[in-house]
């Protein structure tokens, strides 16, 4: 946009709330992304945040708050007026059209003339490496393909903001890994701010410069990859991450931890003040060493991870952890299991707490209504 100073560059939400009838999808969530960061929006199955990129996009409305695109309050602004990109998951790309037409989509609608058109389908197809594909139907073309010619088409327009929802979720692995490493990188270059939809932790934490996580319509955290990998905001957050050792411990008066097989000597690391009395307490796999110690159990299960064997231990104070070990050496099944917990590889976290009582469940699907509209113009 003309005019737009660099520090009014990218997105801003202010207290947005969506609503579906009676039902709290997005309840007053302040979020920002600046031109060329990659923010994941991260959370369960119906914790808002697709809601979040509909309204973004102008797909659904907002009930309160506003948002703002470099600069420019888009609250009440039509959708293919915003100047956002989008990519679904399904890609919704139009199948009785070929793959030139399909990223020239959005530039038709907005009237640009039939030569820069060209031009500009033709510069993205090369951004995304499709430079000769234009001619191509999208229904002969891979998973992988199909969705760069969707990124390709949400990129077209030059884009204030691009939203991605789950955008690799149908890919297999190597070609998931591979897009949300090139996809991120590119936007990055572009100048373009970006929101990343996911419910995968290791996606959103290896895409992403800043993570926010939501739970039923609320942001319960955010900060970078690093700093929310190491200090969960609680425990509910800890287990979303996937963390398998949260346990059940009282922190006394002078600040000592009691864990169900002992004191924990040295203190925990990590996490905010936790006042007296019941917490989580997360022990990091690799925390717990084979060895002498206070954690007595059997080992329940061995299974082999590549670079390392999840060994899960059935305690005799009646806690099941998971331990990290090198593969060299396996325990056997049914073997008796000693070991200590390493403090320095704990967090000391609020315990798990009630989801926000008015905020709703279940968002709709990502819906195209945008596209919907192309057989008729």
């Amino acid at each position: 946009m003309v005019g737009v100073s660099a520090g009014d560059r990218g997105l801003r939400m202010e207290g947005l709330t969506v609503r579906y009838g009676d039902t709290i999808a997005v309840d007053g969530v302040d979020i920002a992304a600046d031109a060329s960061e990659v923010v994941a929006l991260l959370g369960p199955s119906g914790c808002g945040k697709s809601s979040v990129l509909r309204a973004v996009a102008g797909l659904e409305p907002a009930a309160a708050g506003r948002i703002v695109l470099d600069g420019v309050d888009v609250t009440a602004v039509p959708v293919h007026r915003r100047g956002v990109g989008l990519l679904f998951q399904d890609y919704a790309l139009f199948p009785h059209r070929d793959v030139a037409a399909n990223v020239g989509f959005g530039l038709k609608v907005r009237g640009t003339p039939r030569a820069a058109m060209a031009a500009r389908v033709a510069e993205v197809l090369d951004l995304v490496g499709l430079v000769d594909f234009g001619a191509r139907a999208v229904g002969s073309l891979s998973g992988g393909e199909q969705q760069r010619v969707a990124l390709a088409r949400a990129l077209a327009p030059e884009p204030a903001v691009l939203c991605l929802d789950e955008p690799f979720g149908a890919l297999d692995r190597a070609l998931r890994d591979r897009l949300a490493a090139e996809v991120p990188a590119l936007a990055r270059r572009l100048g373009v701010a970006t929101v990343h939809v996911t419910h995968d932790q290791e996606e959103a934490l290896a895409v992403a410069d800043r993570v926010v996580v939501l739970r039923a319509g609320r942001v319960v955290q955010r900060g970078t990859p690093a700093e929310v990998w190491a200090a969960p905001a609680d425990a509910w957050v800890a287990r979303f991450l996937g963390e398998p050792n949260l346990v059940a411990v009282t922190v006394g008066p002078v600040g000592g931890v009691v864990t169900p097989w002992g004191p924990l000597g040295g203190g925990p690391v990590g996490g905010g003040a936790v006042p007296v009395g019941p917490a989580t307490l997360l022990v990091r796999p690799e925390a717990l060493q084979r060895g002498p110690g206070p954690v007595e159990g059997t080992v329940a299960a061995v299974a082999f991870r590549g670079d390392h064997l999840a060994v899960r231990i059935a305690t005799t104070a009646g806690v099941e952890l998971q331990a990290r070990l090198p593969v060299g050496d396996p325990p056997a099944v049914g073997e008796r299991w000693t070991g200590a917990v390493d403090p320095a590889a704990t967090v000391l976290l609020a315990p798990e707490g009630d989801a926000p009582p008015t905020a709703g469940h279940g968002d709709p699907g990502p819906g195209h209504a945008a596209l919907a509209t192309e057989d008729a113009r």
